[in-house]
C-alpha cells in the first residue's frame, strides 16, 4: 500500500482520491478548508505555503496537483503554488502528477497531439506553460519525476457549475426547456469524461513509462453541443432539445461586471471552430480507451 497526496478536492481531485481509496491506498487530501472525500486523511493547508506542503508530502509515493484557481486569478495564484509543488516533490521524492489543460496550445487547426508546441500568447496560458517547463527541467536534471495529463472540457458526475454540460445544460434539457448556449451549437468539440481524467492521472503517477512527458486523457470522438444534447435526450426518452445562442456582444457587456464571464473572450476560439483532442498515444501506451459516450452521458444524467 502506497501513500498518495491529492492536493485539491474539486471535480477531479475528488474522483482521484475516491478511486485511490477504493484501490486500498493511504490517501491524504489537502485543501484550504480541510475537507475531502470519505476514507481520506484530510489536511487544511495553504498550497502556496512551501514549508507546509513539504511537511505534508513527507513519505509520499505520488503527489497529485489537482488544484484549479479561478481563471482570472491564474497570474497571481499559480506561481507560488507551482513553486511549492516542485519543492515538495523534490523533498519527498514523490512522483509529481500534474493536472494540466489545453490552453497552452492556443488556437489550432489540427487535432491536438502532445507534440504540438505550447504556442499560446495568452499570459494566463503562458503561466501553465511555464509550470510544465519548470517541472520538466527539474525532471531532466534528476531532481524530480514528473508527468502531466491534459483533457478537454470536462463533463460527468461531480462536474462543477463551470462545466458547459453541467447545470447550465442538463436541468433545462430534463425540463424540456430551451438550452441557452454561450457558443455555437454545431461546432465539433472534444469532451473529456471526469472519471477518465482521474484514471489517467492515477495511471500516469504510478507507471514510469508516463514520466518525463505530457499525455492526453482518453477522450471520445468530438461531438457538437447539439449532438450531445440529442444523445442525452435519447437516453431520457425525450425529444431533441431546443437550443439558442446568447449574442456575443451581450456576453461581452456582462463580462465588464463578471470576471469569470469576462474571461470567456480568451477561450472563445475553442468553440467557434473544431476543437479536437487526439488521445491515441495514451490509449496505445497504457491499453485503455475512453468510457463509451452513451455510458458516460447516462452516468452524468443519473448524477
Amino acid at each position: 500500500m502506497g501513500k498518495h497526496i491529492v492536493v485539491g478536492s474539486g471535480q477531479v481531485g475528488t474522483h482521484v482520491a475516491t478511486k485511490l481509496v477504493a484501490q486500498g491506498y493511504e490517501v491524504t487530501v489537502v485543501t484550504r478548508s480541510g475537507r475531502g472525500p470519505a476514507g481520506t486523511i484530510k489536511v487544511a493547508a495553504d498550497v502556496a505555503d512551501k514549508a507546509r506542503l513539504i511537511e505534508v508530502a513527507k513519505g509520499a509515493d505520488v503527489l497529485y496537483n489537482c488544484v484549479n484557481p479561478q481563471y482570472h486569478r491564474w497570474l497571481t495564484d499559480w506561481p507560488p503554488m507551482a513553486e511549492s509543488f516542485l519543492a515538495a516533490a523534490e523533498a519527498s521524492g514523490a512522483v509529481y502528477a500534474m493536472l494540466g489543460n489545453l490552453y497552452p496550445y492556443g488556437p489550432v487547426s489540427v487535432p491536438m497531439t502532445e507534440d504540438l508546441p505550447l504556442a499560446s500568447t495568452n499570459p494566463k496560458a503562458q503561466v501553465r506553460t511555464k509550470m510544465w517547463a519548470d517541472a520538466l527541467a527539474a525532471h531532466e536534471a534528476g531532481r524530480i519525476r514528473v508527468t502531466e495529463v491534459r483533457g478537454s472540457d470536462y463533463f460527468g458526475p461531480g462536474a462543477t457549475d463551470q462545466s458547459y454540460l453541467g447545470d447550465r445544460f442538463i436541468p433545462p434539457l430534463k425540463a424540456g426547456k430551451t438550452i441557452q448556449l454561450i457558443f455555437p451549437a454545431d461546432v465539433p468539440h472534444s469532451w473529456t469524461y471526469l472519471p477518465d481524467v482521474a484514471d489517467a492521472l492515477i495511471t500516469a503517477g504510478r507507471d514510469e513509462r508516463a514520466w518525463g512527458r505530457p499525455w492526453h486523457v482518453p477522450t471520445a470522438e468530438p461531438l457538437t453541443f447539439r449532438q450531445m444534447g440529442e444523445r442525452m435526450a435519447a437516453l431520457l426518452g425525450r425529444p431533441a432539445p431546443r437550443m439558442t445562442q446568447l449574442p456575443w456582444p451581450v456576453l461581452r457587456a456582462v463580462g465588464l461586471f463578471s470576471p469569470m464571464i469576462g474571461e470567456l473572450r480568451h477561450t472563445r476560439y475553442q468553440f467557434t471552430s473544431p476543437y479536437v483532442l487526439d488521445s491515441a498515444a495514451f490509449q496505445r501506451t497504457f491499453g485503455v480507451a475512453p468510457t463509451p459516450i452513451d455510458e458516460a452521458l447516462k452516468a452524468t444524467l443519473d448524477a
